[in-house]
């Protein structure tokens, strides 16, 4: 194990493993936490569309009710008193005007609807994809997190290697652990890097 190994135990090879470990431990570490700063943003600014839209789909379902009530109080009144009739057809939402031109029999349509609660599917999509943006945020501060659990127990690793004695086996063992942690958090690491 000393031919093929012996340059770990090297003292320059073991300061510069504890060096790059360091670095990369605080580096994972900080992207880590800057990782979830964004997806807390993500998810608030996803709760605040969402709570939006519930209120525009509130704000709709109003105005749907009061475009029942003005067309109701319209085909009640159009043959007997025109003059309120016209009152409540001037009262129609755009969509509902738009709708019973379309069909005068089917006076709301899909596309009445569909216009109505535009807004609210607007922000409800746009909820959407800042949840799945701070869920890809989550995932990646999940990784980054790995990637520090495993420098830090090759930093250990290096750590204890470096105090033991310079022809000890186990010097060779945790400086060969060091290496391997190292290793593996670099290509863990790579993949979220870019």
């Amino acid at each position: 194990m000393k031919k093929i190994f012996g340059f770990l135990g090297n003292e320059i090879i073991l300061g510069t493993m504890i060096a790059l470990l360091s670095v990369f431990t605080a580096l994972a570490s900080y992207q880590g936490a800057m990782s979830d700063s964004e997806q807390n943003k993500y998810e608030i600014l996803g709760m605040q569309q969402l709570n939006d839209g519930n209120a525009e789909y509130l704000r709709a379902n109003q105005d749907i009710t009061q475009d029942y009530n003005y067309f109701d109080n319209w085909y009640l009144n159009v043959d007997e008193r025109p003059d309120i009739g016209e009152y409540y057809q001037s009262s129609f939402s755009e969509a509902l005007q738009a709708a019973i031109d379309r069909d005068p029999e089917a006076v709301c349509d899909d596309q009445y609807y569909d216009e109505m609660y535009l807004d609210a599917i607007e922000l409800w999509d746009e909820s959407d994809a800042n949840f799945d943006l701070a869920s890809k945020f989550d995932e990646k501060g999940d990784q980054l997190q790995l990637v520090m659990m495993i420098m830090a127990l090759g930093l250990a690793f290096a750590a204890w290697a470096s105090l033991l004695g310079a022809e000890s086996n186990m010097r060779l063992l945790f400086a060969l652990f060091g290496l391997i942690m190292f290793v593996v958090g670099i290509v863990t690491y790579l993949p979220l890097a870019f």
